[in-house]
């Protein structure tokens, strides 16, 4: 082997994914690549133009601009670029030159797209989206026989496939055991009579034993929840039939295990449903962090995870209202108790603080504010002795400010529209964030849509809101890779919270805004976003797999803390992360601080 190949594979050998492959595949991969010396302040490609392939650096260093020609990233020795635009379309995402005289090399993208085919590492590093193993949590722990949900059902090999397909009907089931005297032959299920009889045409007189997965993989009864998930993950399948000595003892499904998670939720929002004293709810809003372990544990999405934790908090809320009603009496006037900041948007972690209000029917009298005040410190109390401590920023419903008849309200908006001082863009910004709780739900509804409507059309406010949009950036630093926390508790620390999400967060609701929509999800803001073409179909897509992956490693890291025996909260030190995990952390903030800049260059910004 030349001299050269040998050491452009050594080389390799200390770059992920590459030092994942197969001696003999390495060295196919070195023969692919071509090896450039580039001298420093070079174009390599320019944003849009096609790509030709993926680089490593091997010596130098790089900066990476976006559209706008803003430095979002200087990248050196082993780390790759060119990725994202070539998984997306093979057009450059980025403009990228050298800052140095540099080598960089380049794999060919047809190689490129061969490994991620062929090879499953480079697939997963190289996919934002990708899946990942669940964490050891409850449900990994448990054993499958706690996890089947029904006795199993059957039949037998000669049964009809329309005869089956009546059984798993009148079972409301999607999949049976196929046995013969109790031993399992094979499984049949709903995807198995789509695909095979269906859309084939075929006489549904035939036996299922021409149609079913013959000797499908099992597990025995004595496999813990972990083998059902690994399994199901590593083979892609939603139905996994368990076995005793031979014999079939029934099925465990995907919707089995989202189940075992749903009936937790279930069971703390039915214990705080019935609770009788704050301290009873309290009990059960302890549970949270539990249960935030084993939702992420079970591979659920953060915005499944979010929502599921958000009910508890709305839950803790509507019965607060009814405890002080139940003490104070019925309220005077109608009232509308409301949630902001991310129990608004329905984004609660296993850290959150209280941000609520409350909008008053226009009857009320001076002599009734008394009433709304005691009720809103009994619920403000009751949430902070649940967990829920009150905001530093006082901006709950205890405050005179933020307990008003509607007609102030509506008045409060109006005038931060009209004057979008700095006061004015803070406040406007948590409260497009309001969800209705408890109460009678029109009195915001007519508010929501009067404002979302003026504010749009108010060019100086939506220019305002872009710039207060803007403050909170991503943690880049321009030499390591991140901007970490400088002294203090969490020194070397990224704030999963202020630099991950809330940026993220802040241009959703400018895209709600520009758009008119009324959604107050981070998420359903930015599909709305793009169904009501406010942002392109590539932006939309890049930005929700960043903010995804953000979100994502926010909730993984609190449930790591939690399973630490310790508080969560939002700080990540990047050096708990592998190089895999640490690189694609990096691109989705390179992407969110594109999408910053362009925001700030495009349509409503300021100079």
């Amino acid at each position: 082997m030349e001299p050269d190949l040998q050491s452009l594979i050594g080389f390799l050998e200390t770059v992920h994914p590459y030092d994942s492959l197969p001696r003999d595949e390495l060295a196919r991969v070195a023969g692919a690549i071509r090896r450039k010396t580039i001298p420093a302040e070079t174009l390599i490609y320019e944003i849009d133009e096609p790509l030709g392939g993926i680089f490593v650096i091997q010596e130098g260093g790089v900066e990476v601009l976006d559209r706008n020609g803003a430095l979002v990233s200087l990248l050196s020795h082993r780390n790759s670029f060119g990725e994202r635009g070539m998984a997306r379309d093979g057009l450059a995402a980025t403009t990228v030159r050298t800052k140095q005289d540099s080598i960089v090399l380049m794999l060919p993208a047809s190689e490129f797209h061969r490994l991620i085919h062929d090879f499953p590492s480079f697939e997963r590093f190289f996919n934002r989206g990708r899946g990942h193993d669940p964490r050891s949590n409850e449900i990994v722990t448990l054993k499958v026989a706690d996890l089947i949900a029904r006795k199993p059902v059957t039949c037998q090999p000669d049964t009809s496939v329309a005869e089956a397909a009546r059984i798993m009907r009148d079972a409301h089931i999607s999949s049976l055991g196929v046995t013969a005297d109790g031993t399992l032959k094979g499984i049949l299920t709903v995807r198995d009579l789509s695909n095979k009889v269906l859309a084939e045409g075929r006489d549904p007189a035939i036996p299922v034993s021409a149609v079913m997965t013959p000797d499908p993989v099992s597990l025995p009864l004595t496999a813990l929840g972990s083998d059902v998930l690994h399994l199901m993950l590593e083979r892609r399948i939603g139905h996994l039939p368990i076995v005793d000595q031979g014999r079939f003892a029934g099925m465990v499904t995907q919707t089995d295990l989202t189940r075992f998670q749903a009936v937790s939720t279930a069971v703390l929002i039915r214990d705080i449903a019935g609770a009788e004293t704050v301290a009873d709810m309290a009990t059960a809003t302890g549970q949270i962090p539990r249960l935030l372990v084993q939702l992420v544990g079970g591979n659920h999405g953060h915005e499944v995870v979010t929502r599921l934790i958000t009910d508890i908090a709305d839950a803790v809320t509507r019965r607060l209202l009814a405890m002080a009603e139940a003490q104070l009496g019925p309220a005077p006037v109608p009232y509308l108790w409301l949630a902001c900041g991310s129990q608004g948007r329905q984004e609660q972690t296993g850290v959150s603080d209280q941000d609520n209000c409350l909008i008053l029917d226009d009857a009320v009298r001076d002599g009734d504010m008394a009433y709304f005040k005691a009720l809103a410190k009994i619920v403000s109390d009751g949430l902070h002795q649940c967990g829920y401590v009150y905001c530093p920023g006082d901006m709950m419903a205890t405050a005179d400010r933020w307990c008003q008849p509607q007609h102030v309200w509506r008045d409060y908006f109006r005038r931060w529209i009209a004057t979008p001082n700095p006061e004015a863009q803070m406040l406007a910004s948590v409260m497009f964030d309001l969800r209705a709780i408890g109460g009678t739900a029109s009195l915001y509804q007519d508010i929501q849509a009067e404002t979302l409507e003026n504010a749009s059309r108010n060019s100086i406010f939506v220019a305002h809101m872009v710039v207060n949009s803007l403050k909170h950036t991503p943690p880049l630093g321009l030499i390591r890779g991140f901007a970490t926390i400088r002294s203090g508790e969490y020194r070397n620390h990224i704030d999963m919270k202020h630099n991950g999400v809330v940026p993220v967060a802040d241009l959703a609701r400018i895209y709600a805004l520009q758009g008119r929509l009324s959604a107050i999800n981070t998420r359903a803001r930015l599909t709305g976003a793009e169904d009501a073409a406010v942002i392109s179909p590539s932006g939309a897509r890049d930005l929700i797999e960043a903010y995804d992956l953000i979100a994502r490693m926010r909730l993984e890291n609190q449930a790591h803390l939690i399973r630490s025996n310790r508080k969560p909260d939002n700080f990540l030190s990047p050096t708990d992360l592998s190089d895999f995990e640490r690189s694609h952390l990096r691109d989705a903030f390179v992407v969110v601080r594109t999408m910053q800049s362009a925001l700030g260059h495009g349509k409503g910004a300021m100079s």
